[in-house]
């Protein structure tokens, strides 16, 4: 049995943030339907044209899911989805600021139909204060939590370079409704949990915070070095890069003896400990990549995997695409798609006993007809909705 087998979650979601959160729940083996807008449905499913003229952000979010256009304000449509959220475990919600309010989907509207309903509310700054009404997207999130001051180069500071203000919105989100679920099944009882962007990035920006705030230090903008440890990051070899990372002394040591084949520099006052090698770091840099200068990254790596140090190669997309450590742990599947089947990673999370469903990439509607006769609707009601484009 899946983890949530037997569970049905109702998605209304658009973009990144509950999309990433409603498949995981899906891989999970829960019965997740997306309401989509009649007509064009998710808007992301029009981000890019890169994966045989599919969405590639709506590939990867999307698959194992039923999708069900309705016209919420509709009220035949409504009724669909009252009924729907009636026998549900779970809601996700990430409509527009005050959208849920108004049509009527808060967790204390719905309660009393469904005591036991979990209702995941996501929005980009709370639901109080004096930004609640503003738009939150991935960009704004990362320049007002402060991410984009601590990235990029010592010149110009830079955007993460994928979506980690709802990724990490998303994953807070899982991690919640799974929460709510495990004391459902000891009370009984549903729950309302919130989360928000700016919440979700700003833990992850306590460490650069309490330097600013306690130590009047802002963390300086490295690119590929690490603000606080040496070496640790990037440094050339004959033929590109390799990124290697020291965490202690003793790493130090032996790197000192069995990397630079130099044991002395292990006590010279340069390098002689973690905030002098911070202090010496352009100096640091040049005695190793001057050892690295005559090899290949595949030698260099060669090397330091052998003195049980820690590293890694700068990696286009396609390397890891391509990359052998997926390929040796059989972790690519195919699902399908409207556009053909695509090749897609396991999920994280690996069960011994089973395998995520790995389900298809709904069409917008694909499983409207389906779902609503489930539920009572006529053929005739159905056909009715579709004319009056309640569906």
């Amino acid at each position: 049995m899946r983890p949530m087998e037997g569970m049905r979650v109702i998605a209304l979601e658009h973009a990144v943030a509950a999309p990433l959160c409603t498949r995981h729940l899906a891989d999970l083996g829960a019965d997740v339907i997306k309401i989509e807008r009649p007509g064009d449905g998710d808007f992301a499913r029009a981000y890019d044209e890169y994966v045989n003229g599919m969405c590639s952000h709506f590939i990867w979010l999307n698959r194992g899911k039923r999708s069900v256009t309705l016209d919420v304000k509709h009220t035949d449509a409504r009724a669909a989805l009252d009924s729907l959220i009636a026998g549900a475990d779970v809601l996700v919600q990430n409509l527009a600021p005050g959208a849920a309010a108004r049509l009527g989907l808060t967790y204390e509207a719905l309660k009393p139909a469904n005591p036991k309903l979990v209702v995941c509310d996501i929005s980009g700054y709370g639901e109080s204060g004096p930004f609640v009404q503003k738009k939150a997207y991935d960009l704004l999130i990362q320049a007002e939590s402060g991410l984009i001051s601590v990235t990029g180069s010592e010149a110009e500071p830079s955007r993460v370079g994928i979506s980690i203000a709802d990724i990490s919105t998303g994953m807070y989100a899982l991690t919640g409704i799974l929460g709510a679920l495990l004391r459902r099944g000891r009370t009984g009882e549903g729950a309302n949990v919130k989360i928000a962007m700016l919440d979700a990035l700003g833990e992850w920006m306590t460490y650069p915070m309490l330097r600013h705030a306690y130590a009047g230090s802002p963390p300086p903008r490295v690119p590929t070095t690490h603000p606080a440890i040496a070496p640790y990051g990037a440094h050339r070899t004959k033929d590109g890069q390799i990124i290697i990372g020291l965490q202690n002394e003793r790493e130090w040591a032996v790197f000192c003896a069995k990397v630079l084949g130099r044991p002395e520099i292990q006590t010279d006052p340069r390098f002689a400990s973690q905030a002098a090698r911070r202090e010496n770091r352009p100096a640091l840099t040049a005695l190793i990549e001057s050892v690295f200068s005559d090899m290949t990254s595949v030698e260099a790596a060669a090397m330091l995997d052998n003195a049980g140090i820690a590293n890694g190669r700068l990696n286009e997309p396609i390397d890891v695409w391509n990359h052998v450590q997926f390929e040796a742990r059989d972790k690519w599947r195919q699902v399908n798609t409207p556009a053909g089947p695509v090749r897609a990673l396991l999920p994280p999370f690996e069960f011994t006993d089973q395998e995520a469903p790995m389900g298809d990439v709904p069409s917008v509607g694909q499983h409207t007809d389906e779902v609503l006769s489930a539920i009572g609707f006529t053929a005739e009601r159905i056909a009715t909705m579709r004319a009056a484009g309640a569906i």
